[in-house]
């Protein structure tokens, strides 16, 4: 019986995949002592990885498909096929970005001011490509952690507040990953330009997408994933609505297509039903009940799919 061996990223995005793929109608149990997944479809074993090494063991063919971040592509090299974006985070539906960052009184106010400085990052690969094409020369390095504290020495700040000297930290500037940029500033630190948007992506390796079950299985999946992700920000509306105030109610409806009207027993009266932005909802409803909408019903929606 043919299997796919598919990566779920472990770490910060592990439980909004986990929720994503429970929406898209996956059972998916982690062990915390186990790297190993139970998967209630027995078409599909799971391997927890971290999200940095997804895309080359996909690529190398070690797995079928993975979840990773676009930046760990690119980061990689990987000669994959992306399958689907999947953009949801850790803790928002935004796209996260990395940043190149320093401190608040940094004198570094553009790119072209790293030039000769040291940037420390875990994005080694990216930020000296970027560096390239903007003609700036400096030295990247690798860190381990703690990125953001290495772009500062102990009592930086009141030096240089107190009209002293500026001095950097171990590092000139960092190259660091951000959703809301609420880390950056609570480090003291200043954005000095963005490097790269980045969102997780649904990927196969080459000979897998070219097997026609592989490659059925993956974009079956990948359908699922994506109708749960568009689900998320959306709920189903129902409504009666009696046949004189309709054209009014479907005027306020701000509805992904035309709005789904069914005749009922009394005449009068038809039954609305729609799918709106959730977001909308707490201004939209009282206006529906003043055109003369009744029984209105807010639900929620596991799966979206265009």
């Amino acid at each position: 019986m043919p299997v796919l061996k598919i990566a779920l990223p472990s770490g910060s995005l592990q439980e909004s995949t986990l929720n994503l793929f429970a929406n898209a109608g996956y059972r998916i149990l982690a062990n915390h002592r186990s790297y190993i997944p139970s998967i209630d479809d027995p078409d599909l074993e799971g391997l927890f990885l971290r999200a940095q090494e997804i895309a080359h063991y996909v690529e190398r063919g070690v797995l079928d498909v993975g979840l990773t971040g676009k930046d760990w592509i690119l980061e990689n090299d990987a000669d994959v096929h992306e399958v689907a974006e999947l953009p949801y985070s850790k803790s928002t539906a935004r796209p996260a970005r990395w940043v190149i960052a320093v401190p608040e009184e940094s004198p570094v106010r553009a790119v072209k001011d790293l030039q000769g400085k040291r940037i420390a990052t875990e994005l080694v690969n990216v930020t000296r490509k970027y560096l390239e094409e903007q003609g700036v020369q400096a030295e990247v390095e690798f860190s381990w952690g703690s990125t953001e504290a290495k772009v500062r020495t102990a009592g930086s700040s009141k030096r240089a507040g107190d009209g002293g000297a500026y001095e950097p930290g171990l590092v000139d500037a960092i190259v660091e990953l951000t959703e809301t940029g609420s880390s950056i500033r609570a480090n003291k630190l200043r954005i000095v330009e963005d490097l790269l948007e980045t969102t997780p992506r649904l990927i196969a390796n080459r000979s897998a997408w070219d097997d026609p079950w592989k490659r059925e299985k993956a974009q079956n999946i990948a359908t699922l994933l994506v109708g749960a992700f568009q689900a998320e920000d959306k709920v189903g509306l129902k409504m009666n609505v009696r046949r004189r105030d309709l054209d009014a109610v479907v005027g306020l409806l701000p509805a992904l297509n035309n709005p789904t009207i069914s005749n009922l027993l009394d005449g009068d009266w038809v039954a609305v039903e729609v799918v709106v932005d959730e977001r909308v909802v707490r201004v939209t409803v009282p206006l529906l009940k003043n055109k003369g909408a009744e029984g209105i019903i807010e639900y929620p929606l596991n799966k979206v799919i265009y």
